[in-house]
């Protein structure tokens, strides 16, 4: 393959090629196609995915293994006027999955009641001591979301108090199944055609459950004397947990998306509105503001505050109280920043002192359980490969949480160290597990991992190169550009963001701004200059490379570009991934 502007070897050690096998640049229009067929979409499906409508991608819910059971199970408990209580996670998708359940049980005239469990005293998923606690206080039906695909013993207690669980979940099952009324879960390993959909975060799972209750409820007549619920008008937080997840954004849930964003700018949900005040986003919110603004945001109150802050957002018809739930979360943010930053220190020179080829494995008392996932994120891209980050606690238990890079299924390795014993709990999706460890068995979970990884990790390791969606002069580099990519999203993981290598140019001016991040102004032969930024690069190749360019020297630059939003106007810059002599 010809590598792109001639560079097989880039500052980061990397070759760039063509993303897809494209060889020109084309016209805003070409260029819109040719970024949606290099990421999947079939040229006989192009219409549709310009603009993905829930009605083109969504399926009908009843392909899903024990989804009319669950149908069925709710529609009786709404006509009966049951208590329901929903259990959630205290992550993002957790949080909207379970918001999103008692927001349609709230249409439907039932005020079903939340439970998130406290991350650090209870842990994540259902505890059957919660369940029956449930039970006791009135609940007759119990929906887990984001939960339970594991709970095997959780269940098995609330069997015993005679109390329903239906299980609305997307992390991965093992052949077992808890016994559940009902569990709805693309990722069962019994699943059919649904296992298409096994991309889909818990909270589009529990959209599609919605949209089987109210099909239920329509077909028995419930809706002759009351209004029928809109679930369009849902989608803002089906949007943001799809984001939030890292869910892959193809089919059903680029739609989501899609739509979501367009629900979410007219700001209907009090809560979400108060939160993109508290975010200070002086405009409707894009896909990266879910996933770096609002999300982290929400997710805050479980990592470091109360781990029910993010249902109560997302629910309450109260502005006052979303005000200032919002103001909280933001305050919790910060912290969790603080918090995240020390142990980012601790974890990145472990992972380098005990290097393995297919999995960084850092463990560290003390460490705070609410920032381990993040740190196991940025650890993986500083890295290159899978990273668990384990929280040991005073009894010398583990906590764990790992993220995965693409074509290396983390969950599935997880979910056979619990197999082989190793593990007390486990289990996730391809790109992000959570465990917990015995005392002492961090060594020996680490080594099975890397064991079982290393080929993996390998093969995606071998390929890795920079992939280029379009080639521009300097001048290229503009608003009208970031406009003509953003037809082709929205973007996100499994839906990568346009890149678009542009020079040669020459380093005008070159400083460290922030948090290690460089900012640079470049400018090309064509009298044209922009300003890029490459960030938490100051003490990498790609940062060093930069801010030592002599004047004379020209290089090419990649990137994502990006309206510069402190200039305003047409003025765009570039997020600069790599770049190269030129």
């Amino acid at each position: 393959m010809t590598p792109v502007c001639s560079i097989d070897r880039s500052f980061l050690g990397q070759p760039w090629h063509w993303r897809g096998g494209a060889d020109e640049t084309g016209t805003p229009d070409s260029l819109t196609d040719r970024l949606l067929l290099t990421r999947g979409c079939p040229r006989d499906a192009l219409d549709a995915h310009r603009t993905p409508t829930i009605r083109g991608f969504m399926p009908d819910p009843s392909i899903f293994r024990d989804m009319d059971v669950a149908a069925e199970r709710l529609a009786d408990a709404v006509q009966a006027s049951e208590k329901i209580a929903v259990f959630g996670d205290y992550d993002v998708d957790g949080a909207t999955s379970a918001a999103l359940m008692l927001l349609l049980l709230r249409q439907l005239g039932i005020e079903g009641r939340a439970y998130i469990p406290d991350r650090l005293m209870e842990g994540y998923g259902p505890s059957g001591e919660a369940l029956v606690r449930l039970a006791s206080e009135g609940a007759s039906l119990i929906v887990t979301v984001d939960c339970g695909a594991q709970a095997f013993e959780a269940l098995e207690m609330a069997r015993g108090v005679s109390v329903d669980v239906i299980v609305v979940d997307h992390h991965k099952c093992s052949t077992a199944l808890p016994p559940a009324l009902a569990l709805v879960n693309p990722n069962r390993m019994d699943e059919g055609e649904g296992a298409a959909h096994g991309h889909l975060a818990a909270v589009g799972v529990a959209f599609l459950l919605g949209a089987a209750l109210v099909r239920t409820l329509r077909a028995r007549g419930f809706f002759t004397v009351r209004a029928e619920p809109k679930l369009i008008e849902l989608l803002d937080i089906v949007a943001l947990g799809t984001v939030a997840d890292v869910a892959a954004l193809k089919g059903l849930n680029r739609a989501f998306v899609a739509q979501g964003l367009k629900v979410m700018a007219r700001r209907r949900n009090i809560g979400l509105a108060a939160l993109i005040d508290a975010a200070r986003l002086t405009r409707a919110p894009s896909c990266t503001d879910l996933g770096f603004a609002l999300g982290p945001r929400i997710n805050a109150g479980g990592r470091v505050g109360r781990a029910d802050l993010g249902v109560r957002l997302l629910t309450t018809t109260d502005p006052d109280e979303a005000r200032a739930i919002a103001a909280e979360l933001d305050r919790l943010n910060e912290e969790r920043r603080l918090i995240e930053a020390g142990v980012q220190e601790a974890a990145e020179a472990m992972a380098v002192e005990n290097s393995r080829p297919g999995v960084a494995v850092v463990a560290g008392e003390g460490w705070h359980p609410g920032v381990i996932g993040i740190v196991a994120g940025r650890l993986k891209e500083k890295l290159g490969r899978p990273a668990l980050v384990i929280a040991i606690d005073d009894a010398g238990l583990g906590k764990g949480s790992g993220r995965s890079i693409a074509g290396v299924d983390l969950g599935a390795a997880v979910l056979a160290a619990k197999e082989h014993g190793l593990l007390i709990a486990g289990g996730g999706h391809a790109m992000a597990a959570g465990v917990t460890v015995p005392p002492g068995g961090v060594e020996a979970l680490a080594a099975f991992l890397d064991e079982r990884l290393a080929g993996p990790v390998a093969l995606s390791q071998a390929g890795r190169a920079l992939l280029i969606d379009a080639v521009l002069a300097p001048g290229g580099v503009t608003g009208e550009l970031v406009d003509a990519l953003e037809v082709g999203g929205p973007y996100g993981m499994g839906w990568p963001s346009p890149r678009v290598a542009a020079g040669p140019v020459r380093v005008v001016n070159a400083r460290v701004i922030g948090n290690g991040h460089v900012r640079a102004v470049l400018a090309g032969d064509d009298g044209k200059s922009f300003k890029g930024v490459a960030f938490r690069q100051a003490e990498n190749a790609l940062g060093q490379a930069i801010l030592s360019a002599p004047a004379h020297r020209r290089l090419w630059v990649a990137g994502r570009a990006r309206r510069d939003e402190w200039v305003g106007g047409g003025a765009a810059e570039l997020h600069i991934d790599d770049a190269a002599w030129a």
